[in-house]
């Protein structure tokens, strides 16, 4: 036995039939998302606040001793870096080792590369970020902290004599060159 309608139950019935007939229940489903034209933005990128650049490793090793010869010095960061900042001078504790004026950041734009030679039996010391502006930063341009990589060279002599020995030693592929051919001054081609 079925319970009697009462005419509220009817009315909210036909109320209900009558506007899924007519289209209004489907007023309350999700409208189209809008098309708006494209806008142009300006070319300035927000990068996120971040902690500042650290050394997360060298070649040399702080302490290392290794044959004096053609080296590469590496510093590796723990951060994407901008490739035109860069500070690197002498540290106290040892001599600087003759190198290229600038370093060359990696592929990997986490690491620079640069092209030094050493003499046996020496100590030499590098820091980085050591002056007051400018120097190593991230892509944000945050300045990295200042280090110190100090290391010595034996006196046996028996060190890279070449740039391909030097990216061996200190664990370099080949298209991690530490220098960069400039543009327009190759040498002339032999008689």
């Amino acid at each position: 036995m079925t319970a009697p309608r009462t005419p509220s139950v009817v009315k909210t019935a036909a109320l209900v039939v009558g506007l899924w007939s007519c289209g209004l229940a489907a007023a309350t489903a999700p409208a189209p998302p809008l098309k708006l034209p494209p806008t142009d933005v300006s070319g300035i990128t927000i990068s996120p606040v971040t902690a500042a650049p650290k050394v997360a490793a060298t070649f040399p090793t702080a302490g290392q001793a290794l044959a004096g010869g053609v080296l590469i010095v590496t510093i590796t960061f723990d951060q994407k870096m901008t490739p035109d900042g860069f500070d690197v001078t002498p540290a106290a504790g040892g001599e600087a080792p003759p190198c290229l004026k600038r370093p060359r950041l990696l592929d990997d734009e986490k690491t620079f590369a640069l092209l030094c030679t050493t003499d046996g039996g020496k100590t030499y010391a590098l820091a980085f970020n050591a002056g007051s502006k400018g120097g190593f930063a991230n892509v944000g341009e945050r300045r990295a902290e200042p280090g110190t990589l100090t290391f010595t060279t034996t006196k046996d002599g028996g060190g890279p004599r070449s740039i391909a020995e030097a990216m061996k030693q200190a664990s370099l592929k080949t298209f991690d060159v530490p220098i960069e051919e400039t543009p327009g001054l190759r040498a002339p081609p032999a008689p």
